[in-house]
């Protein structure tokens, strides 16, 4: 199966200079060199937009910027040396997102997460930039009394990471109602696959470390993990695992290009994405055996403290606000699409 994708023609020169089409609006996206917004990045210049992405390399990937995006490395807390106002929004994706580091070094997200966004608002405030886009979190809702998730349900985040992104919601809500900001928070829940960008960029996960659940079963596909743990087999679920909705990437990266033009001044939108649908722990390693063709052993593990046993999204207010349906909702298709990635790693 063909990695989703824009298969038309991309005329802009490498990525580094800013040769994206000459219409369309101009956009800051910032963490443009990680795994979605690299996907965004693309997107928007699909759509004709120009692009410039900020990103300090930190965990994004230089190869990863999409070709005719200019590319700036530096830091989002550094963002006014190079926003002004001839940017129509920006799209907020800098940001550390592993869990558990969260929880060993919470001062590294406070810092990076909750600073670095602060910065970027002054910014925006000061270069009269007032469209934004943020990439927020499932993880703002902690563990949910009830699924599927709606955007009105408590957030209680379980972790600094979860508490970070939330504490920039508030910020945002707040610069809406002072200072007239359009913003609109995406709240993702399991993001995977992989996309083929129309410059022949192929973007997927490449966390390091990997603590995602596809990846990770896809290297043991690959031979580079012995097996997976299954962290749990007593849940209140049909087969005892853990239940998550899963999304693909390009899916998400609709999303924001929606939300920009459904941003309006003064409202700070906040909109679930995902597919309404959940798979299990167990579920998604037997269709990584399916589309691999591949066995895939487990080791049974215990339960992992603070894993909800099912987090699954309600999208309605996306559809209803943003008019978002999610069209790759097939797990066996995002499962390939990663695969597909995985393969073309290993064969750089």
């Amino acid at each position: 199966m063909d990695i989703s994708g824009n298969t038309g023609v991309n005329t802009g020169a490498g990525a580094g200079g800013n040769t994206g089409a000459s219409g369309g609006k101009k956009y800051l996206v910032t963490g443009g060199a990680g795994y979605v917004g690299s996907v965004v990045a693309a997107h928007l210049l699909e759509a004709g937009h120009r692009v410039t992405v900020l990103d300090d390399l930190s965990t994004g990937h230089r190869e990863g910027v999409p070709r005719g995006a200019e590319f700036i490395e530096g830091r989002v807390q550094d963002a006014a040396k190079w926003l002004d106002a001839s940017y129509d929004g920006v799209l907020h994706f800098a940001a550390f997102s592993q869990v558990g580091e969260s929880v060993v070094d919470p001062e590294k997200y406070w810092v990076n997460n909750v600073g670095g966004s602060t910065a970027l608002l002054t910014a925006m405030r000061d270069a009269g930039v007032r469209t934004l886009v943020f990439s927020s979190t499932a993880a703002t809702y902690g563990e949910p009394t009830a699924v599927p998730i709606t955007e009105d349900a408590a957030t209680a985040p379980t972790n600094p990471y979860g508490a970070s992104k939330l504490a920039v919601d508030h910020m945002i809500s707040g610069e809406c109602a002072a200072h007239g900001l359009a913003a609109a928070s995406l709240r993702y829940f399991n993001v995977a696959g992989a996309y083929a960008a129309a410059s022949g960029v192929i973007a997927g996960e490449r966390h390091a470390p990997e603590s995602h659940l596809i990846p990770l079963v896809l290297e043991v596909a690959q031979g580079r993990r012995e097996a997976i743990s299954v962290y749990g087999d007593d849940y209140p679920t049909p087969d005892g695992t853990c239940v998550r909705d899963y999304i693909h990437v390009a899916d998400l990266a609709e999303a924001h290009l929606l939300a920009l033009d459904a941003a309006a001044s003064g409202e700070h939108l906040i909109c679930n994405l995902g597919n309404g649908n959940g798979f299990s722990v167990r579920e998604v390693i037997e269709t990584v055996r399916r589309v691999t063709g591949h066995p895939i052993p487990e080791i049974a593990a215990p339960r992992r403290a603070g894993d909800p046993a099912a987090l699954v999204a309600s999208a309605e207010r996306a559809k209803d606000r943003l008019g978002w349906r999610p069209n790759r909702a097939d797990l066996a298709g995002i499962v390939a699409d990663a695969w597909q990635f995985c393969q073309e790693r290993a064969n750089e």
